[in-house]
């Protein structure tokens, strides 16, 4: 059967299913069976069925695509997001047109304005300092909107964000309980949300676990490129510190690579850690004892979120919720984990 003849009532006849349930199961709605799924799903794949988009925009007055904005595209973290993202689009059938503004104000305005009359909602990630009212007048009103990571308290969107604060607060005990006090902070962006909260952290938790030990902070961008030139500063001083915290995973790479060019070793003569737990955490050497965020997943339930209230018309508007991450220990902070005898 040639492509362009077949229709919807051709993968229901196949299937032996109802029009209405074939519409359903490709346009992801939950009032299907899995197993009725799966058959109408393979049925169109193997009639090669391509749903015409124009028509069915027509008659659903939605364009089955999701516009997603972020501060940037480049790194392992906006990575595992946009695969988290991705996910959840495809599983429902849904396309996705993706903007990044640099962190740029002006760019993230004239990107969510450029959304509008194209998209049936908007996941956007804004975690640098909201310049009053900015982001909020900027996003489209007919559209529904879930923030990531994006501190916006004036905002009546529902958002997901993660646990910075505590997430820090977390990492310095374990420092701490490990034998370290003078712990050093390499830090994120200026005026970047994440950042400050993770920053915030570092300063109330080692002002309650190590009053006598000074704060060591560091610059940087969270590019592994500031981790490095940090690191480097790091492994001259005269007053090393037994630790440090990188703001990010990206960022404790690079200082480890410059810590491996000085011959200071880790954990041995210093302790390291980052934030995220991107995949290349687990994979250098010493591995990187880390805050495990669940990039994907907060990007899988950001489009979950999003697409179920489109779905409900904006009847079902689902709550904002705070993504606690996991400390995870590994060889950079404790030492090598001892091998099993073979």
């Amino acid at each position: 059967m040639a492509r362009t003849s077949v229709t919807i009532k051709d993968v229901a006849r196949e299937a032996r299913v109802s029009v209405a349930t074939v519409s359903r199961a490709l346009n992801g709605h939950e009032n299907v069976a899995e197993s009725v799924r799966q058959q109408v799903l393979a049925t169109a794949d193997r009639l090669r069925y391509q749903p015409h988009a124009a028509a069915r925009s027509l008659s659903s007055r939605r364009t089955q695509t999701i516009g997603v904005v972020l501060p940037d595209l480049y790194g392992e973290f906006f990575s595992e997001l946009i695969r988290g993202i991705d996910q959840v689009a495809r599983a429902r059938r849904q396309h996705l047109l993706v903007s990044s503004y640099h962190g740029l104000p002006e760019e993230q305005g004239e990107a969510l304005r450029a959304m509008r009359g194209r998209v049936d909602g908007l996941l956007v990630l804004s975690p640098y300092t909201d310049q009053p009212g900015f982001l909020v007048d900027n996003l489209p009103s007919s559209l529904p909107v879930v923030l990531i990571n994006t501190d916006v308290q004036e905002a009546a969107y529902p958002a997901l964000t993660i646990d910075n604060y505590s997430a820090a607060v977390a990492m310095v005990e374990h420092l701490v309980q490990a034998g370290h006090r003078r712990i050093a902070f390499i830090g994120g962006p200026e005026g970047n949300f994440d950042a400050r909260e993770r920053l915030r952290g570092y300063r109330d938790a080692l002002a309650r676990l190590a009053p006598e030990a000074p704060l060591q902070e560091f610059a940087g961008d969270f590019s592994e490129t500031a981790g490095y030139e940090a690191g480097k500063r790091i492994a001259q001083a005269a007053d090393r510190p037994q630790a440090v915290f990188a703001a990010n995973d990206m960022m404790a790479l690079g200082c480890l690579y410059a810590f491996n060019e000085a011959g200071v070793r880790v954990p041995q003569d210093i302790a390291l850690a980052g934030f995220d737990d991107i995949p290349l955490a687990r994979f250098v050497h010493p591995t990187l004892t880390t805050m495990r965020v669940s990039i994907a997943e907060l990007g899988g339930q950001a489009m979950s979120r999003l697409l179920d209230t489109i779905d409900s018309d904006g009847e079902r508007v689902a709550p904002s919720a705070m993504l606690v991450p996991e400390l995870i220990v590994r060889e950079s902070s404790i030492g090598a984990v001892p091998r099993a005898k073979k």
